[in-house]
């Protein structure tokens, strides 16, 4: 027998059935007459032979035909939306699909035997000791490329930790958060037998974040971080409890979790409470089968049980950063994405407005020898030095009088290197604040005791977050006045706004318009979140550092700063097109020919946005970089002596995962 899970107005219900060669019309009845025996009104029906309605798939929508057979449309526990006819949808229905994140592509989707697509789920996993996760490694499983298991190591050190919370509840000794009240409440003791209702009611009430839902990809960021962070043994979790959410995880079925409500100390309490919510069956959760559902349905549709939160286990679920630090980490690994592919734009940019490489020299970047100035500098030399990729544009303007170019092009390894180093730096912090206990109170199974401190105050990562948007803004700032360069006619060789019969066709004009615009709207989102604290919880919490608005605005920053370059990438490709028949160096044409590949040259005016988009998609799953890459690293290898450390970080991005963590089982 199977069964499918049904949404009539306020209800889901759960049909059995039988048969499945029974029809969708057959379905639909089945469900209203469930609806109508649970209301003491009949919800208002008279007659179930007297209602129509339309069904579809809580999973991408579908509208299904009533004379379909279930077998044909369905899988197994599916799950099915109702709207009865006269009715607007039913208001405590969400779409199958939350906003998604721009990380990149998410679990491929496969077509089944029933002609709908399904998610095909990861074979490889990544073992979780709390100890060695990266950014990196977080956005792959945000991504649903990995499921999760913990090392023995990691268990070992859950089941001490929660055999301290045992005894301690056995002895009846009065510990905060275990025994006794939250913040203002801290000295009210609880009974022993009100000690599971202490730890439900916390979540329960915490559950007060607003807005969207996080998307998928950054719902399990922030599970997998949750995860990683009570496998360290000093939260007194149980072993039983983290293994269901090990198995959530690994089913992919993720709360519903409002991105605002979080002051960032007590921690994350807001988003981390909804988080835990759905894993004790209440409230909504998502997954790829069922769309938004309630938590029961959701957990029971993929065979798994709600938890059941023992003394502290509460507290353990929803004290911490891992809020701020899960969206800081997608943040920093696409600020590092987008920094490297920066200086290849800008070094075309350069090339199609006939600057020169001089600037670039080395000696100049050793008398001041930062190391992202160094880095940038040594990237611009790899793809313009002529005698490694001769440039008949390059050559074309050999012997013209300039001496110097502006400092949007002769001080990209400043401006640039900058950035570069300051995504290092925020790097090291959230690589830190990742593998971080931030619980309170803390357990110490080896001194037999807990105690009270303050990690999970979130000033580390804000603070770090709101200096990533100030520095990574800059790329936008000066790309943004590079494509003023190329769209000006008195600031370059090209035709006004790169399109021929100008007035006719306005070509780049409010493409450019857009990139002034997001750099407007950055300097706004620049303005440090973490220098803000208001006083809560009744002056317990009387500092807080803000971080969950310095996460979600620095990741906007990052977006714009995306959006802006790809503008730029676009124009220095349309600019070269007034320079053939000339070509640049070989690098450069590489990056021209990947960008044609989604977007054809400008001869006339067209629909702009879409061009605009398709160039962002490369830049996020970064193209550009990998084309110009081997040519980067190749010209790294021959010209910086071997006595001279090369950066760990400076060509490719940091592997998804070591050997020892990446397992197909």
């Amino acid at each position: 027998m199977t069964r499918y899970t049904v949404h009539v107005r306020d209800e889901w219900l759960t049909v059995p059935c039988r048969d499945s060669s029974y029809t969708i019309q057959w379905l639909g009845l089945e469900a209203l007459k469930r609806y109508i025996k649970n209301k003491p009104d009949n919800g208002g029906i008279k007659s179930v032979k007297d209602v129509s309605f339309i069904a579809r798939r809580c999973q991408g929508q579908g509208l299904l035909d009533g004379d379909d057979t279930i077998e044909d449309v369905l899988e197994d526990n599916d799950f099915v939306e109702l709207v009865i006819e006269g009715d607007t949808m039913s208001p405590d229905f969400i779409p199958s699909q939350p906003g998604t994140s721009h990380l990149y592509p998410s679990v491929e989707r496969i077509p089944s035997e029933t002609g709908t697509t399904t998610y095909r789920e990861p074979e490889d996993y990544i073992f979780l000791d709390g100890n060695s996760l990266t950014s990196t490694d977080l956005v792959n499983l945000g991504r649903g490329l990995y499921k999760i298991k913990l090392t023995q190591e990691a268990q070992n050190k859950v089941m001490q930790s929660r055999e301290l919370l045992d005894t301690i509840v056995k002895e009846n000794r009065v510990v905060y958060g275990i025994t006794t009240g939250f913040g203002k409440f801290a000295r009210t003791v609880i009974p022993v037998s009100k000690l599971k209702e202490l730890q439900e009611n916390l979540v329960r009430s915490h559950s007060a974040g607003v807005g969207s839902p996080l998307s998928p990809e950054r719902t399990r960021m922030l599970l997998a971080l949750r995860i990683n962070v009570l496998a360290k043994g000093h939260s007194g979790v149980s072993l039983e409890t983290l293994h269901a959410m090990i198995e959530a995880f690994n089913a992919s079925c993720l709360s519903f979790v409002p991105e605002k409500g979080t002051v960032g100390a007590s921690g994350d309490l807001a988003p981390l409470s909804h988080l835990a919510l759905g894993l004790m069956g209440e409230g909504k959760m998502w997954s790829p089968k069922s769309g938004w559902a309630d938590a029961k349905y959701v957990l029971e549709a993929h065979g798994l049980k709600p938890i059941s939160l023992r003394p502290k286990e509460g507290l353990a679920l929803i004290n911490g950063t891992q809020m701020i630090t899960s969206l800081g980490a997608e943040a920093v690994e696409r600020a590092q994405a987008i920094a490297r592919q920066a200086d290849i734009v800008a070094a075309l940019t350069l090339e199609v407005l006939k600057g020169t490489t001089k600037a670039f020299d080395s000696d100049i970047h050793v008398l001041r020898p930062h190391p992202g100035q160094t880095e940038v500098a040594l990237r611009f030399r790899s793809l313009l030095d002529s005698d490694h990729h001769p440039s008949e544009i390059a050559e074309s303007h050999r012997f013209c009088d300039r001496v110097q170019d502006a400092y949007t092009m002769r001080c990209c390894p400043q401006v640039h290197g900058v950035v570069n180093d300051t995504i290092n730096f925020v790097k090291d912090i959230i690589n830190t604040e990742i593998n971080s206990a931030t619980d309170n109170p803390m357990v110490f199974s080896e001194r037999g005791e807990t105690i009270s401190g303050g990690n999970f105050h979130g000033e580390y990562p804000a603070k770090a977050l709101d200096y990533l948007a100030i520095g990574v803004h800059e790329l936008a700032s000066i790309s943004e006045r590079r494509i003023e360069r190329l769209c000006n006619p008195s600031l370059s060789e090209l035709p006004a706004f790169l399109v021929n019969e100008g007035g006719l066709n306005s070509g780049f004009m409010i493409a450019h318009c857009t990139a002034a615009a997001l750099v407007s709207e950055n300097k706004v989102l620049c303005h440090p979140s973490s220098v803000d604290s208001l006083s809560t919880s009744a002056a317990t919490e009387d500092h807080v550092s803000m971080g969950g608005w310095a996460a979600r605005k620095a990741l906007r920053v990052v977006e714009h700063v995306e959006q802006v370059l790809s503008i730029e990438l676009l124009a220095a490709c349309q600019g070269i097109e007034f320079l053939r028949p000339l070509r640049t160096t070989t690098p450069l044409e590489k990056v021209y020919d990947l960008v044609r590949t989604v977007v054809k040259p400008w001869i006339k005016d067209r629909f702009m946005s879409p061009d605009i988009e398709a160039v962002h998609r490369l830049l996020l799953d970064q193209k550009v970089w990998n084309v110009a890459e081997p040519y980067i690293e190749k010209y790294h290898m021959e010209h910086i002596p071997e006595s001279r450390p090369i950066s760990p970080t400076a060509f490719s991005l940091e592997s998804p995962t070591s050997p020892r963590k990446r397992v197909r089982l």
